[in-house]
């Protein structure tokens, strides 16, 4: 039986003797004397086997790297000058006196330490070994308090932990549902949540008062690396709260979560509205940490004679703006041609911008192709608002308004990053204030939430002016990534409705999808919001991975495949029968 495990050995065992069991990290024989490197969940320890123990010696000179064994041997200090400090049980080792070994094993597919350099597919397919790599249990070490603390908070301050239904219907919440095929009713469908969103909302109609839940997501939806199809929630719904008592309360556990698992004290949030998010930095999710801001130029450009940037200027739909890189005018041609073909993914067609080399020179100490078509007044007036500064760059954007945003706001990030200009390691806000519909080009309205959040105004005013309605939503924001959003929702029924009217959901659709909700809101329903985290994302940000693959024990690639799995995989025509289907052919096939 285990008595101690391998990372939590220090001075304070010494001259114990101590049982453990793990893997063998690294083994090394040094004339005589076989050091074996022995691993498990806590850490790593050093155990020493010299021939005095001859039975036991001439086992660890067979065993290899990742044998599982069992340990028996006594703690002592290290000898002066082979104390590691790099280990945090670097000052002990264990004189090995029994060995067993417990199971063998194959040479791995790859190393088991930081200098690991292999193909993520490579990691991924052999995913049971890469999480015994140490950086990949202080990962999952990590999340598990993460969640561990928010359960803590969230208890304490009187919501209850509900679970809700995995098996539902399908239901329109902006991206497809995976289905499930039911056996019993032929011909019908499962749908696994995109969120618990309805059910959380019913169970405010319950009385249950305040609920969460650490729940599974899913979303059949093209991935991204923050993104898969099935995620983590910390979901919160509360009754008889205010947005900002909502807001207040997240916050606080947000702040304490980063206080006690790694002793950063973030600063009480700053609240800032869609519209100035968007105005300033072309995003709903800006990252304060780059001081770099977008400014609008379009009155200086309407009378110019480059019709890249008057014709936005003119267009009401249009956007013209510029971006000041203090110190930017070192970027290379090459450089800037980077980032033009990294704007273009956005729809960008292209990236003007000027040098500041000698500003006391006017248009003299400017370089740029674009000069031409701007009069020396315009220049001037340019170079005020933008306080430019020898040294400096300013790129461009000019484009119908959602483009500019896309493409300017992610080339802010980009040049952020790549010349290092964070003046912080973490700055957190709210975003609020979020109109309560979009534009979806066609002419018809979408939810910029969800077809539950709550309007602002009356539903008079709502009906009639849905383009200029704000939603009661919120966003929780930081480093440039939503950790979560939130809203209060419609609590009555004739509200609800006119909600659906606008998105173009008549009474039979309503019904059919949403019928059981429409019925709850009649029955006394609470007024009442919530908010919903996601956990990969926070954990993402807390172990400072790149991607939430990095912290989900089992996730899939980009294009949803498990490579461990091979999931998704075939189903045999006698189970398809069963569930009354039958394939299309696709095409190629015979």
């Amino acid at each position: 039986m285990r008595t101690q495990y391998c990372g939590a050995l220090d001075t304070s065992y010494i001259d114990q003797t101590v049982t453990l069991y793990g893997w063998i990290h690294r083994r090394r024989d040094h004339g005589g004397v076989i050091f074996l490197d022995l691993r498990d969940r806590e850490g790593i320890v050093q155990v020493v086997f010299d021939p005095d123990t001859e039975e036991h010696f001439q086992r660890a000179d067979r065993v290899r790297g990742e044998y599982v064994i069992r340990v028996v041997g006594r703690v002592r200090a290290r000898t002066e000058g082979t104390i590691n400090p790099e280990m945090v049980t670097g000052e002990i080792e264990v004189l090995g006196k029994e060995l067993e070994v417990l199971n063998q094993a194959e040479t791995p597919p790859f190393q088991l330490d930081e200098h690991t350099e292999v193909g993520e597919e490579v990691r991924l397919r052999y995913r049971y070994v890469d999480l015994r790599r140490p950086e990949m249990i202080s990962k999952l070490r990590l999340r598990s308090r993460i969640t561990s603390e928010i359960r803590h908070f969230l208890d304490e301050n009187g919501f209850l932990d509900i679970e809700t239904p995995i098996l539902t219907r399908e239901t329109p919440e902006g991206a497809r549902d995976y289905l499930v095929p039911s056996r019993t009713h032929g011909g019908k469908f499962f749908a696994l949540p995109q969120s618990p969103q309805l059910f959380k909302q019913l169970l405010m109609v319950s009385g249950m008062d305040r609920y969460y839940q650490i729940a599974r997501c899913f979303r059949d939806e093209d991935l991204r690396a923050d993104r898969q199809p099935e995620f983590t929630q910390i979901d919160i719904e509360a009754s008889f709260l205010s947005n900002d008592q909502i807001m207040s309360i997240t916050e606080n556990m947000i702040r304490q979560l980063f206080q006690n698992v790694l002793d950063v004290e973030l600063p009480p949030l700053p609240r800032m509205t869609y519209h100035e998010a968007m105005s300033r930095y072309g995003s709903d999710r800006p990252d304060l940490r780059i001081p770099l801001e977008l400014v609008d130029i379009d009155d200086l450009m309407r009378q110019v004679e480059f019709k890249v940037f008057n014709g936005p200027a003119n267009d009401p739909k249009g956007r013209v703006v510029a971006l000041k890189v203090s110190g930017g005018a070192k970027l290379s041609r090459k450089e800037i041609d980077d980032y033009t073909k990294y704007i273009s993914i956005y729809g960008a067609r292209g990236l003007a911008w000027i040098k500041v080399n000698d500003i006391a020179a006017g248009a003299e100490g400017l370089q740029s192709p674009i000069l031409k078509f701007m009069n020396e007044q315009v220049i001037e007036q340019l170079m005020q608002r933008l306080n430019a500064e020898d040294g400096d760059i300013i790129f461009f954007g000019a484009d119908k308004e959602k483009i500019v945003n896309e493409a300017i706001g992610a080339l802010r990030v980009k040049v952020g990053e790549d010349l290092n200009l964070f003046t912080c390691q973490w700055a957190p806000l709210w975003v609020v204030d979020f109109p309560m519909f979009e534009d979806d080009g066609k002419g018809n309205w979408t939810p910029l939430h969800h077809p539950f959040t709550s309007p602002s105004c009356s539903a008079e005013e709502l009906r009639d002016n849905p383009g200029e309605a704000l939603s009661i939503a919120y966003d929780m924001v930081l480093n440039g990534t939503e950790l979560g959003g939130g809203s209060i929702r419609i609590h009555d029924q004739a509200l609800q409705n006119t909600v659906f009217r606008i998105l173009g959901i008549d009474e039979d659709r309503a019904r059919e999808k949403f019928g059981f909700l429409l019925d709850a809101l009649k029955f006394g329903c609470p007024p009442h919001g919530g908010l919903a985290f996601g956990l990969d994302r926070l954990v993402m940000l807390m172990t400072g991975a790149d991607s939430i693959r990095e912290v989900i024990a089992f996730p899939k690639t980009q294009s949803a495949h498990c490579v461990m799995t091979d999931a998704p995989g075939i189903v045999t025509q006698q189970h398809l029968r069963e569930l009354n289907i039958n394939l299309r052919k696709q095409p190629g096939e015979a």
